[in-house]
């Protein structure tokens, strides 16, 4: 029998890999893990494409803490069901304060593992505290180290590991985490005993990793191990439309904590925000609902606070322009030589609010200050 022709021949037919007698355990193993992932794969593939023909996630329970009705978080939801029982890593990313954490903790709690679900954030440290914290450290390893200690991948057996600003991992530690992510074993500091954990990484950054591997910062085998699955978190500005909403949210938190009654919120609050873009995102948000509560009397919002924050905020963001609610000396219109016709007026002003909601019609209405169907006939007019 021709061994060679028989081996192309079994793997034509479906087989994953062949091995010679006799069988080498070193060989043997490596070849087993990678078709047991490769099957995982081919499953969760199968898992997106279904997702794709579903409007709304299937278990919206489990994202009951992320407040949202927008149709990209709607489907970044849908994508974390379908990815979220395979053991590959998942890589999310954001600017700081869109919510990555609260996407880490809904795939774990999607992914019926029923071990732990462990955190840590990665940003500073040197890659002995790194070592020590993921894998733990054996009695003597260092001075002061009087007995073993289990690190956090041992924690996390049989749940999730979550490591927060990945992209500022030393490289050194990169290392150390990509050997992790494939042989699925560790040493502990001081130990010549190999360890294995079934832990699920899941990581995230506010970096643009992808950059980072570019200009040689970031390892390119393990960015690539990291992006078997990627989720992209949108910023606030690119989902205005949830604003009242989380505001809503927000300031119920805040009149529980402060044990106020809940003041309204006047409609030119939500239009003054919906023309801010938050780099903090939700967080800041969250932020200043809190501390507009904090200062609260009466039964309705005051927009003072609000105009006062939004032009501090805006100043700090641009200090070389002035803020942008502070109003001008004389009116915007006298900058015009020739004013425009309401018709052009109205229709560069729609323009540009949808340009700044990223043609988002509810939140583009807000900027606006009018009705989402008021926005919707002019648009039917222009056309």
């Amino acid at each position: 029998v021709n061994e060679v022709e028989t081996a192309v021949r079994c793997i034509q037919e479906g087989a994953f890999d062949y091995v010679l007698k006799p069988v080498e355990i070193e060989r043997l193993l490596p070849s087993i893990r990678r078709a047991l992932e490769v099957r995982q794969l081919r499953r969760e593939n199968s898992r997106l494409a279904s997702s794709f023909f579903d409007k709304d996630p299937a278990h919206p329970e489990v994202f009951s803490g992320i407040i949202t009705g927008n149709d990209t978080m709607k489907a970044l939801f849908r994508y974390c069901e379908a990815v979220a029982e395979g053991r590959q890593p998942v890589l999310i990313t954001g600017e700081t304060g869109v919510g990555k954490e609260s996407i880490a903790k809904a795939i774990h709690d999607l992914s019926g593992r029923t071990g732990e679900y462990v955190t840590v954030n990665v940003a500073g440290l040197d890659d002995q505290i790194f070592a020590d914290t993921l894998f733990g450290h054996a009695r003597g390893a260092f001075t002061g180290a009087d007995r073993n200690r289990a690190g956090l991948v041992e924690k996390a057996a049989g749940g999730s590991l979550f490591l927060d600003e990945i992209g500022d991992l030393s490289e050194p530690s990169q290392v150390k985490l990509l050997r992790f992510l494939e042989e699925r074993e560790y040493y502990p500091l001081g130990s010549d005993q190999v360890h294995h954990s079934d832990a699920r990484v899941i990581v995230a950054t506010h970096r643009d990793l992808e950059q980072q591997h570019r200009k040689g910062l970031f390892r390119t085998d393990l960015f690539y191990r990291l992006r078997t699955h990627r989720i992209q978190v949108p910023p606030l500005r690119e989902r205005k439309d949830d604003i009242p909403a989380l505001l809503d949210f927000f300031l119920t938190q805040a009149a529980t904590e402060f044990k106020k009654e809940k003041p309204r919120c006047p409609d030119e609050l939500i239009t003054l925000l919906a023309g801010y873009d938050f780099p903090g995102n939700v967080r800041e948000l969250r932020a200043l609902a809190f501390d507009a509560m904090s200062h609260h009397r009466g039964a309705t919002l005051a927009m003072a606070f609000f105009h006062k924050e939004l032009d501090s905020a805006s100043l700090r963001e641009n200090p070389s322009t002035s803020p942008a609610r502070i109003l001008p000396q004389k009116s915007w219109a006298a900058s015009f030589e020739q004013l425009p016709t309401l018709k052009d007026a109205d229709q560069e002003l729609i323009a540009e609010a949808l340009r700044r909601s990223n043609h988002n019609q509810r939140a583009a209405a807000l900027i606006l200050g009018i009705t989402p169907q008021a926005l919707n006939q002019r648009l039917k007019r222009q056309a």
